[in-house]
Order: C-alpha cells, then structure tokens, then sequence
C-alpha cells in the first residue's frame, strides 16, 4: 500500500492523481460540503482564544488547496494577517495545484516536523480525510488457531509481529473466523516522530471511522478498498491497477485516541461531522446526519505549552 500510493516514481499520489473532487479518482468532505472552510476558521477563532500566542496554522495533505481556501477566506481578512499558514504535502502534483490556488503567502514543507520547526514548535494543526491514506496492516482472524494472521500480498496468511498492546484489534478474540480488520501501525510511527517538536496549540483531525468493536459491525470484509474514477474496488480488485487508484481504509479511532494521550496530548472534544457543521451551515449544505455525517469524525487534542 505504501508503494502502491506513495512510490516516487509510479505511487498514486506522487505521479498519477489528477484532481479531488468530481473530476477525480474520489471526492473529499471538503467538496461534499462548501461549509468546512468555515467550520475549520470558527474553531481556529475559538482556540485562538484560548492559545492566543499561536500564530501559525499548519494544513497537512491539504488536496487541491480549496479547503485552506476557503478557511482563509472565513477567517477574513483581519483575522488571517495575524497567522501565518504552511501546507504539509508530500504529492508534488496535489502541490502544484496548491500552489496555483494559494499563491505565495503560503509556506509549504514536505513533513510536520519542519512546518512546526519554521513555527518555533508553537501551531494550530488540522488535516481532512489524511489519515485514511496512511498504509494499513490487514489482519485475519483464525478462529481454528485463536489468533490474528497477517494478510500478504498474494492472499497468503503469515503471523504478525506487533504489539497487542497498541492495537485494540490484536486484544480481540470473539469475531467469527475470516474477519478481516486493518491496523496502523504507519499512523502511530508518524505520530510518535513529530509530536515532540510540537510544544503548544491545538489539532483537529477529519476522517472517516469509528470506535472498535463498532467499526467492524456488520463488516466481515473489513474497510480495506480502493477508488478509481468514483468506483469503489474491493477484494482482490484493490491489487489491479498499483499506483492508479487510491487506496483506503477506516480510522480505529479507540487506537488512535489512545496514542495521542500515551504522547500527552489533552482530548478536547469529539464530533460527527454533521455536528461540527451545524452551527455553521446553511440548512441546505448540512451533510446527511445518518450518511457522510455521521461516518465522518471530527476530533480535536491539544498541547497546551506548559507554565515557565
């Protein structure tokens, strides 16, 4: 998956996507709703108040650039001369497109730890629909061995070598024989590498996901699937076309919430993505609350500096 969608010369998101949106392979909550850009300002407002030495806003795998776009635009134009904004993203084409629409007062870094250093360690961070990108481990449940195997390419079964104790999946043994569940341990890595580089402000994190067990309901084919001009790939159809398509799965949102408090970080709160819009929302752009609204969370952790 890590190949298939990052490889510098054939990964999907180094060479081969064209465009997010209705034009491309998929489209993300920040085209289901025009409304995001002004949720995203309101709640950089809010912890501006509460945090108001932050002065830098950091976007990380911002698509096209139309979500920070629009959140500039929101913020108005007194708000936004006292931030300085940086875009994290690693696609050389998403950031050509970026760059168009963004123009120059924006500050672009290919990782978070360089973003936070231009910072001074000091920024509000927000990312929409990142983390569902990061390359997932798919497990398998053998009910005959009472234990999970690892799923490799082609469709063979091996042990696995991680930690239990990181993943809320491994802890697990009453689903049927054959469930199928993805872990990230990829998200937990990248997670442990920039957080201590980050000494104060707050993140808000988008994705599509649930808590676990629930996440698995009715799921025995785990999450796991490819996109390719809107069309949704599973089983062995997520291995035809590598480095053409996007790549996917769901956010274990119990497992990522339990590493970001094992690195310190304070839950502030938690959302479907219908609530985060409401309040700012025509009633005509709202999401529907048992659809795309309800799938998508909105999570918001904090690092609050500490006293001298």
């Amino acid at each position: 998956m890590a190949r298939a969608l990052f490889d510098p010369e054939r990964g999907y998101y180094s060479r081969h996507i064209r465009a997010v949106g209705r034009g491309g392979d998929f489209a993300t909550s920040a085209t289901l709703s025009p409304s995001l850009g002004g949720a995203v300002a309101a709640w950089l407002k809010a912890e501006s108040q509460i945090q108001p030495q932050v002065r830098h806003i950091i976007e990380v795998g911002a698509g096209d650039g139309s979500l920070m776009a629009s959140v500039r635009k929101a913020l108005g134009w007194w708000t936004r001369r006292q931030f300085t904004f940086h875009i994290v993203e690693t696609s050389p084409v998403l950031r050509e497109q970026q760059q168009k629409r963004l123009g120059s007062k924006t500050h672009w870094h290919n990782d978070l730890e360089s973003a936070l250093a231009h910072a001074q360690g000091h920024a509000f961070i927000y990312h929409n629909e990142l983390l569902d990108a990061f390359p997932a481990t798919l497990v398998q449940w053998n009910d005959a061995e009472q234990r999970w195997l690892e799923v490799w390419v082609p469709e063979a079964l091996h042990p696995h070598h991680l930690d239990a104790a990181f993943f809320s999946v491994l802890r697990h043994d009453t689903f049927k024989d054959g469930q199928r569940c993805e872990l990230h341990p990829s998200i937990r890595d990248w997670l442990r590498r920039w957080t201590p580089h980050w000494k104060s402000g707050a993140m808000l994190s988008i994705d599509y996901g649930d808590d676990f067990p629930q996440l698995y309901h009715r799921r025995p084919h785990g999450t796991l699937r490819a996109y390719l001009l809107h069309q949704r790939l599973t089983g062995t159809d997520i291995y035809a076309n590598p480095g053409r398509q996007d790549i996917t799965a769901d956010i274990n949102f119990t497992d990522y919430a339990a590493w970001l408090a094992e690195l310190g970080l304070t839950a502030a709160s938690r959302h479907t993505l219908a609530e985060f819009l409401r309040p700012h929302a025509a009633p005509a752009q709202l999401l529907d609350p048992d659809g795309a609204g309800s799938a998508f969370k909105c999570l918001v952790h904090r690092r609050l500096a500490c006293a001298s």
